[in-house]
Parts: C-alpha cells; sequence; structure tokens
C-alpha cells in the first residue's frame, strides 16, 4: 500500500497508513472527496477490488460448491448474489444501466456458476483417479437401498454432475487423462 501509493500520501495528520487502513482528513469536504477519488483510482488502477472479490468474497460463497448438489435455484441465487456485489465494489446501481456481463468484464470475473461447475468436475476427477479402496471412490458408486420419497426427486450432485460435461462440451473419459 505504500509504495501504490506514496505520491498521494501526505503528512501525518491528513494522510494515516495502518495495516488494512487509510484515515484521510482535510480541511474543507470538496477537498475530501478530491482525496477519496484519487486515492479510489489508484488503488482501482492496480486491480485490488477483484482481488478481494475473486480471494474474500468468491471463496466463502461458494466453500464446499464441488461436493453439493447445485440446484438451477441455488444457482440463481449466487448468480444474483455476485452481481450485487460486483456493482457495489465498482459504485454503479441498475439504474446506471450497465449489464452483467459489462460490469464481470471490468473485474475480469469469470461468473461463479461456471466457477462452481469447474470445481465440480476438478472433483470429480480427483474422485475417479482415486485408487479403488478410497472413500470418495466407494461412495462414489455407492448404491443405497430402499426406495426414494414420491414426488419429485431432489437434486442430486451426481444428477448435476451428468450436466456438466454437456455444458463445457467434455467427455466423461478425458476425467483420466488430466492433460485434456
Amino acid at each position: 500500500m505504500d509504495t501504490i501509493t506514496k505520491d498521494h500520501q501526505k503528512p501525518a495528520p491528513w494522510t494515516l497508513l495502518y495495516a488494512d487502513d487509510v484515515m484521510l482528513a482535510s480541511e474543507d469536504k470538496s477537498e475530501l472527496e478530491s482525496q477519496v477519488q484519487t486515492w479510489s483510482d489508484r488503488l482501482a488502477m492496480f486491480g485490488l477490488r477483484s482481488k478481494t472479490y475473486r480471494t474474500v468474497i468468491r471463496p466463502v460463497a461458494i466453500y464446499g460448491a464441488e461436493c453439493w448438489p447445485a440446484t438451477k435455484e441455488v444457482e440463481a441465487r449466487l448468480s444474483v448474489m455476485e452481481t450485487k456485489m460486483l456493482r457495489w465494489t465498482a459504485g454503479v446501481t441498475r439504474l446506471d444501466r450497465i449489464s452483467n456481463d459489462a460490469i464481470r468484464e471490468r473485474f475480469g470475473v469469470a461468473p461463479i456458476v461456471d466457477k462452481m461447475r469447474d470445481a465440480r468436475l476438478q472433483w470429480y476427477g480427483h474422485t475417479l483417479r482415486a485408487k479403488n479402496d478410497s472413500v470418495r471412490k466407494i461412495s462414489l458408486n455407492l448404491d443405497v437401498s430402499g426406495k426414494r420419497p414420491r414426488g419429485r426427486p431432489k437434486q442430486r450432485w451426481l444428477d448435476t454432475l451428468h450436466e456438466d460435461p454437456k455444458a463445457v462440451n467434455i467427455h466423461p473419459d478425458q476425467a483420466f487423462n488430466r492433460m485434456s
């Protein structure tokens, strides 16, 4: 932070840098707004906002996504959450009429649904390549006795997984070849 903003720093009572905070002070409101905009532009130039999203927010949102069945509702909710977070970070509202794709492109972020799919396929590949006596391989081929309850069946992890290779145009046999 010191090296990125050294040309924007002022003497001690007006600019103070802490571990992860910046304190700006000014004589009047317009000068303070100018300083805030200058600092914001400088930090955005180095992509710190998008790094925060990619390294802090998204991993928390999709923690363990490779192991839970993602229904359309869950994917839609996560997509809405992602869009709201990116818009908030960019300081853009829906009234500005900027498309979601344009905001994702500005931050250089792939859709969260694609990241979830990548994580599921990566875990599936690890599972298929595992030894036959490993717990994950045994649980993949486990057949539970009994009947499923009446009504529409709940989405299972394998049901979700059967749709993922189709979405990215790969064949399940490619999981054995890590170079594909």
